[in-house]
């Protein structure tokens, strides 16, 4: 969601608070007049707190929605790949076959950048969009099998 629809969804809510404030606030007054009205007869004011707290309650019950809503889904092939466990030295061996040539062979960097400790810079879903999204030329689109993924992922983890 846009910071323009957090800030429009932020507004309603603040105007929802004002208006129910305001309307226990005047439920309030009446509640008193009715306790002037009857003498000797004490009346509960808990019932002027209900609103409140459910108002309460709807608000973060919003703000959990926009936060859940914010989180980027996982596509079932990087759900996939994060569910296996990968092996280094096969992933050594694909990192030789399809990324040395930009990365260099020990993955210093030549063309690409150097992925060295590349893992402390990216999120282990970040790291496999970079490898199969190709939305970073001149990198190619690159959707090795979810395990070669996988193992792919171990060996980079451990640059």
């Amino acid at each position: 969601m846009s910071n323009e629809g957090l800030n429009s969804v932020n507004n309603i809510l603040t105007d929802v608070v004002k208006d129910q404030v305001k309307e226990s606030a005047q439920a309030g007054n009446h509640h008193h007049m009715i306790s002037d009205e009857v003498k000797g007869t004490s009346q509960d004011p808990s019932p002027n707190l209900v609103r409140p707290i459910s108002i309460a309650a709807l608000i973060f019950g919003a703000i959990v929605a926009i936060l859940l809503a914010m989180q980027p889904q996982i596509d079932p092939y990087t759900q996939t790949v994060l569910s296996l466990t990968g092996d280094a030295a096969n992933g050594r061996s694909i990192f030789v076959m399809n990324c040395a040539d930009c990365h260099g062979q020990w993955a210093g960097g030549k063309v690409g950048p150097s992925l060295h400790s590349v893992s402390g810079r990216l999120s282990r879903v970040e790291m496999i969009h970079q490898v199969v999204s190709g939305e970073t030329p001149p990198m190619p689109m690159f959707q090795p099998k979810p395990q070669e993924m996988a193992d792919l992922l171990k060996y980079l983890e451990k640059l």
